[in-house]
């Protein structure tokens, strides 16, 4: 299969700043032919958002950066009579687009699915939206922080003194964004080909949280903020050390065994509060103090390299560049250098590993309308046609 299995396919990208782009960056990393269409001027929101401001002057944000190498871009005014025009012309070719507007701003446009599907019966027509195209919330704004909020992921994160809590990072865009690319990819291998995928950040996360989901509508258990602290077992959660904090995760009766006779605490073996899964999540914090009085002797890497030999599950709390920086991740290519003009960017690369090599983007972020004359070209556009396009503003 090698690392393009996507090679020959073509996608329209009309989306903007995470769910959509990310799904899109996925997709052109698996050798999709990704055409990204923008607004003249503007663009992509992402291209004027992150913490380098010379790059948002230059339409070249860090945001946009991190999630559209391997990409072209062309402008093109979708509310123009021309440009609707040309949309259909590029869709003729296409085998996917998908758009992460609000629903019905493509019906108003004159260019929902139904009017794109007369075009080309075999689109695959992938609309992303904060809460879908049905329901009494499907034209509410939609940001990721929205979206955690009424998925009820905040409300289960933090404790009990600082629930509820947003997750560090845009959770619910890139949950929808990889929730799109897999059902495009899944529509791709339908046949006939054609399909309208209708795709929540908040179902995809509400997905992502099966196993709280269950809890609460098997199990009667009302879902809860705790913390560090894996509710399923015990001990088991973050810990501290001399140094830094690390997570363990003695879930077996033989590993709590371990972890106990390792630090030299046999007698909490024996512990009449400690004797059972039961007893030890009941009383896990009385039992956290005593772990961590022997913890806090010695460094967080003594523990996780001799927990681990034993059986035991232990891991180091790192930091983000501890990450990067981590012979784990940096030996198996997660991050990838892509040349950008004159200096070399690094970009997180695909999470999938195909037949032993990581597929990474083929190409740099594109400049706003940078293929304008080889995309336009190729739908039959004259040099001449494009440069009246762009004097009256189509493209």
């Amino acid at each position: 299969m090698g690392t393009k299995p996507l090679n020959g396919v073509r996608v329209l990208d009309l989306t903007n700043v995470l769910a959509g782009p990310y799904c899109c960056y996925q997709l052109a990393m698996m050798g999709a032919d990704v055409i990204k269409v923008e607004r003249p001027g503007s663009g992509d929101l992402a291209r004027v958002l992150g913490a380098d401001t010379g790059r948002n002057r230059d339409y070249m944000g860090i945001s946009f950066l991190a999630q559209n190498a391997g990409k072209k871009s062309v402008t093109l005014d979708m509310k123009a009579t021309r440009g609707k025009e040309l949309l259909k012309k590029l869709v003729r070719s296409a085998d996917v687009l998908v758009e992460n507007f609000r629903p019905g701003v493509m019906a108003r446009l004159g260019l929902d699915y139904e009017v794109l599907k007369a075009v080309n019966p075999t689109l695959i027509y992938c609309a992303i939206s904060g809460f879908g195209q049905t329901g009494p919330r499907q034209s509410d704004p939609a940001y990721d922080q929205i979206v955690q909020g009424v998925s009820g992921v905040m409300s289960i994160t933090g404790d009990i003194e600082t629930a509820p809590y947003r997750v560090g990072y845009p959770l619910a865009d890139t949950n929808g964004g990889m929730a799109a690319a897999m059902a495009i990819c899944a529509a791709l291998n339908a046949t006939p080909r054609g399909a309208f995928l209708d795709i929540s950040m908040t179902d995809s996360v509400i997905s992502s949280m099966g196993w709280v989901v269950s809890n609460y509508l098997i199990g009667g258990v009302t879902p809860a903020a705790h913390g560090n602290e894996n509710t399923t077992s015990a001990p088991s959660g973050t810990f501290a050390t001399a140094d830094q904090p690390i997570n363990i995760a003695a879930n077996r009766d033989s590993q709590w065994q371990s972890l106990a006779r390792h630090i030299n605490r046999e007698d909490l073996l024996s512990h009449p509060d400690y004797l059972t899964r039961e007893m030890r999540k009941r009383h896990r914090h009385a039992l956290r103090a005593e772990i961590e009085a022997e913890l806090t002797k010695r460094s967080a890497a003594d523990w996780v390299k001799e927990l681990n030999a034993l059986g035991v599950p232990a891991g180091p709390v790192l930091t983000v560049p501890q990450v990067l920086e981590d012979p784990q991740i940096a030996g198996r290519g997660m991050i990838a250098k892509v040349p950008l003009g004159s200096e070399s960017i690094s970009v997180a690369a695909s999470p999938v590993v195909v037949d032993g090599s990581r597929p990474t983007p083929a190409s740099a972020p594109p400049r706003l309308g940078a293929d304008n004359a080889e995309v336009w070209a190729e739908v039959g556009l004259s040099p001449e046609d494009i440069r009246a396009l762009r004097e009256e503003g189509t493209i």
